[in-house]
């Protein structure tokens, strides 16, 4: 199946389908026991996703506690420094409270879960942003948090893990293995297993067994829709090209979903990290193969023993062996193109934007800063909307102990 196969006037009525399949990726690979508590997830999310309670419980909480609508910046500056004619933009989720896109679901999540009765929340995070999301839906909703994370992204992260703690959440440290992302979700699944009656595991991404890749897709939304509306309200069309970073890939999926309906070339952006070799980057759509992991079948980067491979990216938030299983769909029909972006790229793209627009933007983000401003090389004229997915306040110490000030 190809992109001209699909139409997309209908696609989210049919993708995912009732086992949670995009084509061949998605599903729920879990064991009997937990398969009854995605079900009752699933069910409950059905029932409540339909409520007009629910709908405008949602809206009242991004306009008054997480201050949606974002904007959408215009980098003038930048734009003129490449000096192509091509217009740069970014859609400003380092604006969303807490700096980042993923208070989206995570409020979602949690009202969710107190629909639900559930008196404890469980979740994963790698750069944290994920982490202080839920920390702080868990506090606005007054529910338990624990959150797992590696020791690697503990030491990367510092501001992000005291902002944990001080709202709360009970952040619990993973040493297995490589101590990262993909450690972190081995371990918030092994908890969810033991407590899943009276907690609900809130995954970080469009990943995940279903119906968990819908749930954060439909909460993320909200940004490509607003953004649609921004963009054509600013400048009285669409953006020619649309570019988000991609890890696990909830924010690529949230402002890609405003757009694949209309003629607009759309990238997502992988972390090469320190180049092709496998455990020196994150690329799992670039470099995959198909393989289920943490309940989900997608591209995976696999070792030779076709288990999960070791990955590696200068963003936390991307150093994860595989990416939603709706990316692996998008890819194979041709409707989005996947690239990469290394790590020296991503840092020079931060200081780029922090000393030209006054901008500083997470690790994660600089990966599809630096994107666009490739892509801007190779256009003639146009424009270019970035989904800049979170602020680089987290970043920060990492980034002068390591790399220095540019």
């Amino acid at each position: 199946m190809k992109f001209k196969d699909i139409e997309f006037n209908t696609y989210y009525k049919k993708y995912p389908d009732a086992k949670g399949y995009f084509g061949k990726y998605g599903g729920s690979y879990v064991s009997p026991e937990l398969q009854v508590a995605m079900n009752e997830i699933a069910d409950a999310y059905h029932t409540i996703c339909k409520s007009r309670k629910f709908i405008n419980e949602l809206r009242r909480i991004r306009t008054e506690f997480q201050g949606r609508p974002t904007p959408i910046s215009h980098l003038e500056r930048l734009s003129d420094k490449i000096g192509t004619g091509v217009q740069l933009y970014v859609k400003r989720e380092d604006l969303n409270h807490t700096g980042a896109h993923k208070l989206n679901h995570c409020m979602g999540e949690v009202l969710l879960a107190k629909f639900m009765g559930k008196k404890k929340v469980i979740a994963e995070t790698g750069a944290g942003q994920h982490g202080v999301a839920l920390a702080t839906a868990a506090a606005y909703f007054g529910l338990k948090c624990d959150i797992y994370m590696g020791a690697v992204d503990i030491r990367k992260q510092a501001p992000n893990v005291a902002r944990m703690k001080i709202l709360g959440a009970n952040v619990i440290e993973v040493t297995e293995g490589l101590a990262t992302l993909k450690e972190a979700v081995d371990a918030a699944f092994i908890a969810y297993r033991n407590e899943y009656k009276d907690a609900i595991y809130c995954i970080g991404s469009v990943m995940g067994p279903h119906p968990f890749p819908l749930m954060v897709r439909d909460f993320q939304a909200v940004v490509g829709i607003e953004a649609r509306e921004q963009f054509v309200g600013m400048t009285g069309e669409l953006p020619d090209a649309v570019v988000a970073c991609v890890g696990g890939g909830s924010n690529a999926i949230g402002i890609f979903s405003g757009f694949l309906n209309d003629p607009v070339d759309i990238y997502g952006v992988e972390p090469l990290g320190r180049g092709a070799e496998m455990g020196d980057h994150a690329a799992s759509l670039t470099y995959g193969e198909e393989g289920i992991m943490h309940g989900f079948n997608s591209i995976m980067l696999k070792d030779d023993q076709g288990q999960p491979a070791p990955v590696y990216s200068v963003a936390s938030g991307l150093d994860y062996p595989s990416s939603g299983p709706e990316h692996a769909f998008l890819r194979d029909i041709g409707r989005v193109k996947y690239d990469v972006i290394g790590d020296e790229e991503a840092i020079d793209a931060f200081f780029e934007l922090s000393r030209m627009e006054g901008i500083i933007p997470a690790l994660e983000s600089s990966h599809a800063v630096a994107y666009a401003m490739k892509l801007a090389n190779t256009m003639g004229k146009g424009s270019i909307l970035v989904n800049l997915s979170g602020r680089g306040d987290k970043d920060m110490d990492y980034i002068i102990e390591n790399y220095g000030i540019r």
